[in-house]
């Protein structure tokens, strides 16, 4: 059996030659030096002091050597690894103190300048739209009227001579309030408000009833399921639709611009008689040129934004009122705010108006 082998020269192993270890050393240590960030340095420890490094491959095989050669080569090698990590350890104490310094200097905060103790709001442009068009309708004498949004079937339907045959009475269009047959619906429109204000008081009757309202659409571009809108209703002795134009041509000149007019096209309505869709002069393009309206997107190259509906008071809601409708007429009129708003400030999507998200608001201050 023969005995160890005393004669092996550890430097036969290319690993373990001492010029490939200092190769080694020297690698790593321009390597550590040349690195710029924590995370560059990071990256560069599985290459240096990993275990596929050169210097972990050249400990391993000390294990292979005589005992004779085991104590010089792994000194060398132990040595060789003290210094690589020493070097990693220095030169992440060096950049973490730069990262510091850096931090100090970028992320500075003054405290000496006083914040504010809540964050800014703003509040919602339904509201101020709102808010614009009582005031105006007020400066021109008018009154503020306003109702339950909870109302019986008869002051939502039948007292404005909406049939029990109607369309807009099926559950498709209209909420009815549980349990089935209790008369109560959320109010399609603030019509309601309007006969209220004819049971309760004689002409002359100059009010606007502005309220939220409730149909049953789905969420989306263009509608919802709850709005607002705003309807005047004037009765008095001599009311005409010359009244109703001039009325609303006032109106539209406050909201959108001197020399702004409207149109009356001929529709139907069940509580007027006889009743027109009001057409408002763009805005944007004023009926210019052929070529400036036909570039308009804001009416679509027709010269004319539809706002609403209108019409002179049907007779039949005068008498279910208790007015009588040979001695008094009257108008009434009908524009949402929502889509006032939609048009006036070019909004494409209902849902930024019915989010609640404070950065659209924002955008129209305190005034519309």
């Amino acid at each position: 059996m023969s005995g160890p082998n005393t004669n092996f020269d550890p430097v036969e192993v290319a690993v373990l030659d001492p010029r490939a270890i200092e190769d080694a050393v020297t690698s790593a240590l321009g390597a550590v030096a040349a690195a710029t960030s924590l995370d560059e340095l990071k990256s560069l420890r599985p290459t240096h002091t990993g275990d596929r490094s050169p210097l972990a491959q050249a400990n391993r095989e000390i294990g292979a050597l005589p005992p004779s050669a085991k104590a010089e080569a792994g000194k060398r090698v132990g040595q060789a690894r003290g210094r690589v990590g020493q070097a990693f350890a220095a030169r992440q104490v060096e950049l973490e103190a730069e990262r510091d310094e850096r931090v100090l200097v970028e992320e500075t905060q003054d405290l000496t300048v006083r914040v504010p103790r809540r964050p800014v709001g703003a509040r919602h442009p339904v509201n101020l739209v709102s808010e614009r068009v009582e005031d105006i309708f007020v400066s021109m004498g008018w009154e503020i009227a306003e109702g339950p949004e909870i109302e019986s079937e008869w002051l939502n339907f039948d007292a404005l001579n909406i049939g029990p045959d109607h369309p807009a009475r099926q559950e498709a269009d209209t909420f009815y309030v549980a349990p089935a047959g209790s008369g109560l619906v959320l109010r399609t429109h603030t019509s309601p408000v309007q006969v209220r204000t004819m049971l309760d008081r004689e002409p002359p009757i100059y009010v606007l009833c502005p309220g939220k309202t409730f149909r049953t659409d789905d969420l989306d571009a263009t509608h919802t399921p709850v709005f607002h809108q705003f309807e005047g209703l004037v009765v008095d002795e001599g009311v005409t639709m010359a009244h109703l134009r001039g009325t609303l041509d006032a109106f539209v000149q406050r909201l959108f611009g001197d020399g702004i007019v409207t149109r009356l096209r001929p529709n139907y309505f069940p509580f007027t008689e006889p009743s027109a869709e009001i057409d408002c002069q763009c805005w944007v393009c004023r009926g210019g040129s052929d070529a400036e309206v036909k570039a308009c997107r804001s009416c679509g190259g027709t010269g004319w934004i539809e706002l609403g509906g209108s019409g002179m008071v049907n007779r039949r809601v005068l008498r279910s009122a208790g007015i009588d409708p040979d001695r008094y007429t009257g108008f009434a009129f009908g524009l949402g705010i929502e889509r006032s708003l939609m048009l006036r400030h070019g909004i494409a999507d209902m849902h930024d108006i019915v989010e609640g998200d404070v950065r659209f608001s924002r955008q129209f201050g305190m005034e519309i």
